[in-house]
């Protein structure tokens, strides 16, 4: 017994029966997706983006950036209805399709965005909790910032590393919390009055911090698109689902379609709340024109929340899955789970991860490059679904089929998108993606996996 929880002593497969899977559609892959998407951008930045670009110009970037994180979905439902999956959700895929060593260079970076992320929310948790202070006239000693951000750490890992299942269920909760707040601001009359005009196109007026200098399409589409990001956070429960090949599929694509609606009709309702000078000069404009702004705020403090929870639920299972395959040293016996299952030393090394951030104080310099790993590994599962898909490979029969236009599109518009946000940190994160693929093939990790085999031997051929 360690910790008061029986350890495995050797290399357990999560889908084993020792091990049950719990979670179902809903609970593993729908909400944790759907909470994901609908994170601060659309509180804080949604607001911006319409006063930036008008209606048009905002529907214009939402259906940019949700068209290639649908094509992503596709592909990854595609790809999981041809394979029965472990642990590990995205590294997993693509550790089956093109061998260990680039689901090595992929997973790795991977895992650490995912762990670094938690950090990065937790900060904008304290952001609001401070905004909140600050609206209410309190002032604050300069330790409280830490204090409430090793709070929320603390909060957020005791409530994953109880187990996957209960951060789910507290999901619910903050799910809930969430679409009180899309109705405290959608029942407000201020969007629906129709002797107002529609701001159907902007001028591109810029934010208030460059003193609104002007900005450009592709700028405004750069601060939207981390909204559109997060449908692998279901994918990366796929060790934990009861069935993943039909929850995959349904709960990610639902969750996109959603979110997708309730992005467009915030948009049509904040164009015709505000004038563009009140929806670029006012970040907190949809709290304020709410009918109850406490209650939006705390939809906006649960989404930060929700977004910490999954990524810290998931990032324990990259991490688990790249030991098991030898990708990352055992050290510590992190590679050992529960017998419910439960990657408890995977958590706690992702757990020291995430504290080591958080005492740095700052991520903005590595924020961008967190985005730029996320969408290589985007490119990467739209890239295997083109390549198996074009070559008539006799293992490639997935229940869904999606035209290969699909995933064309998709991995074109990630490439697209990384060096339109940042050319700079786009070629630092595929350099560092390309030396770990030299280190791991270096290090001669082997693989037994038949597919990869049949893939090259295919392109061979």
């Amino acid at each position: 017994m360690q910790d008061g929880f029986l350890f495995s002593t050797h290399r357990m497969n999560p889908m084993s029966p020792s091990t049950p899977a719990k979670l179902g559609t809903f609970g593993g892959v729908f909400t944790p997706t759907l909470l994901t998407i609908l994170g601060v951008i659309m509180y804080l930045r949604l607001g911006w983006v319409v006063g930036n670009g008008g209606l048009l110009g905002a529907l214009l970037v939402i259906g940019l950036a949700i068209g290639i994180t649908a094509a992503t979905g596709l592909s990854l439902s595609s790809i999981a209805t041809n394979t029965r999956l472990g642990a590990g959700g995205p590294y997993a895929i693509i550790s089956r399709s093109l061998g260990i060593e680039v689901g090595g260079s992929v997973g790795v970076p991977l895992f650490v965005s995912q762990a670094l992320a938690v950090a990065m929310y937790i900060f904008g948790f304290r952001e609001g909790c401070l905004w909140l202070a600050g609206s209410l006239g309190w002032v604050l000693p300069s330790w409280a910032p830490l204090l409430i951000d090793l709070v929320t750490f603390g909060l957020v890992f005791g409530i994953a590393y109880v187990s996957a299942q209960f951060a789910f269920r507290v999901q619910y909760v903050i799910m809930g919390v969430i679409f009180l707040s899309l109705v405290l601001v959608l029942g407000s009359s201020a969007g629906w009055d129709t002797s107002r005009e529609i701001l159907w196109v902007g001028d591109w007026r810029g934010s208030p911090e460059d003193g609104f200098a002007g900005t450009t399409f592709w700028v405004v589409f750069a601060v939207f698109f981390p909204a559109a990001t997060g449908v692998m956070a279901g994918a990366n429960m796929s060790g934990d689902l009861e069935n993943p090949r039909r929850s995959i599929p349904l709960g990610t694509l639902a969750a996109v379609a959603l979110s997708t609606v309730i992005y467009v009709v915030l948009a049509v309702w904040l164009a015709r709340a505000g004038t563009a000078e009140q929806l670029t000069s006012n970040y907190t404009f949809l709290i304020d024109a709410s009918l109850w702004g406490p209650g939006v705020l705390a939809g906006l403090l649960g989404a930060t929340l929700s977004s910490a929870l999954a990524s810290l639920v998931g990032a324990p299972r990259i991490l688990l899955a790249l030991v098991q395959d030898k990708v990352v040293p055992d050290v510590g016996g992190i590679g050992q789970v529960t017998t419910a299952g439960e990657p408890r030393r995977a958590m706690i090394a992702s757990g020291g991860l995430v504290l080591a951030a958080l005492l740095l104080r700052d991520l903005n310099a590595i924020a961008p490059l967190l985005s730029m790993f996320f969408l290589i590994t985007y490119f990467v599962i739209n890239l295997v679904v083109l390549v198996e898909s074009s070559l008539g490979l006799q293992s490639y029969r997935p229940t869904l089929r999606v035209p290969r236009v699909v995933p064309a599109l998709g991995a074109v518009g990630c490439v697209f998108a990384m060096f339109i946000v940042n050319p700079t940190v786009s070629l630092v994160a595929v350099g560092v993606t390309f030396a770990l693929y030299a280190m791991i093939l270096r290090r001669g990790v082997s693989s037994t996996d038949d597919s990869r085999s049949g893939i090259f031997s295919a392109v061979a051929e």
